[in-house]
């Protein structure tokens, strides 16, 4: 009896009511689209992190501080890694499994009447296990292949469009430095990093080969070190960091000539960022739930006000206070959650549509729709409360001389 009354009153006011709940909307679908927003962003950050590869540690060379002359990572004024310390981490560091060094050149790539200016890394035949990265077609190097310095090549999947158009490559040859290489692999195709860069612009060989063939050096800028598990990562870290001052004779108090970088640092330390934008944008949208609550409280004490002769007559005929209070708090809960329910479906269609119109990746959280239809209700009965205790402590008589 109490619900069907509260909603008689809630459609004899349908404009008002419409409006009311228009706050609700606007705030529960903001909080669904922002909170989708951060964690599209976030699952992106992540996805980009596992492309490099996981359990990944980055030791480059580079003087930290060298003769009072402080350089930076991979630094090419100095030569303080080689492929004997690379050789040394892979034997004797226990919690390492994996190691490969990336030897970068840049190098005109030319096949029969095409070109092609790219980034030539030289690698051992670890590195697509290491950065998780799988060959497309054809295959991958081999260990002889970088024990005997063979001229063959694995080109990225641009390289591949634009020197070999409507063709397979693998089988094929081009020039590097006019001497033939055989194209052994594609790489699968990445796309662009998060910086814009397109990832399958580059071409791989033995590394053996790039230092004798085309750098004529045996120089290593960085290497790419795989843990035995992403648990291990930071033992990997310090035992490789111990290794390498013993190589290089570095006394204790001997600053680093050489960089060990864990990407599992760097991996918290997105996660991190992503989760405090979230929080960020979540907040910022549950302002507009608090505005909506704060209608909801103005209406509904407008309603108290107009409908104060008929609360009277209620209380005059039997009816008790506590049955007035639950009637307008029925009518409170019904805006807030008839509202959210709308702001769920509206935020659900933001999230899905922002790719297709924005290009931002967005993923729909499970959590942030039940936050938001508890929230609603909660923000009925919080605002709604306060309107239905006013009805109720009316004294029946002034509520009947009430004009």
């Amino acid at each position: 009896m109490i619900i069907r009354v509260a909603f008689r009153a809630l459609v004899r006011n349908k404009m008002r009511a419409a409006l009311t709940m228009l706050g609700i909307i606007i705030g529960v679908a903001a909080v669904i689209a922002m909170v989708s927003i951060g964690q599209g962003a976030s699952a992106s950050v992540q996805a980009q992190i596992e492309s490099i590869g996981t359990n990944l540690l980055f030791v480059s060379a580079g003087a930290q501080n060298v003769g009072g002359v402080r350089g930076g990572t991979g630094d090419n004024g100095t030569n303080t890694l080689t492929i004997e310390d690379l050789e040394a981490i892979k034997r004797e560091v226990p919690s390492v499994s994996m190691v490969t060094p990336a030897i970068n050149a840049r190098s005109q790539l030319v096949a029969g009447n095409m070109n092609w200016n790219t980034s030539l890394q030289g690698v051992s035949e670890q590195y697509p296990d290491i950065r998780k990265w799988p060959v497309q077609s054809g295959e991958f190097f081999t260990d002889a292949d970088v024990r005997t310095a063979g001229r063959v090549i694995v080109i990225g999947q641009t390289i591949a469009d634009n020197l070999f158009p409507g063709t397979d490559p693998v089988g094929q040859s081009l020039r590097v430095m006019n001497l033939p290489f055989r194209v052994v692999g594609v790489m699968t195709k990445k796309g662009q990093d998060q910086q814009g860069r397109d990832q399958d612009d580059i071409a791989f060989a033995p590394y053996t080969t790039v230092q004798k063939k085309v750098l004529g050096s045996t120089r290593v800028q960085i290497a790419f070190v795989s843990a035995v598990s992403q648990d291990a990562t930071y033992t990997a870290q310090a035992q490789t960091t111990d290794l390498l001052r013993q190589r290089h004779k570095l006394a204790g108090s001997d600053a680093n000539d050489f960089t060990v970088r864990n990407m599992t640092d760097v991996a918290e330390a997105a996660n991190e960022t992503s989760k405090t934008m979230t929080i960020l944008l979540a907040c910022i949208a549950g302002v507009s739930l608090l505005v909506g609550g704060i209608g909801i409280m103005n209406i509904m004490l407008v309603s108290v006000t107009e409908r104060t002769r008929e609360i009277g007559i209620r209380m005059a005929i039997g009816a008790r206070s506590s049955a007035v209070r639950t009637q307008f708090l029925i009518e409170s809960i019904v805006l807030s959650l008839t509202g959210g329910t709308v702001g769920i479906l509206l935020g659900i269609g933001f999230s899905l549509g922002i790719p297709a119109l924005l290009g931002w990746p967005t993923l729909v959280s499970p959590l942030a729709i039940l936050g938001s239809v508890l929230f609603s209700a909660a923000v009925g009965i919080f605002f709604g409360y306060y309107p239905a205790r006013k009805a109720a402590a009316l004294d029946p008589i002034e509520a009947l001389r009430y004009e």
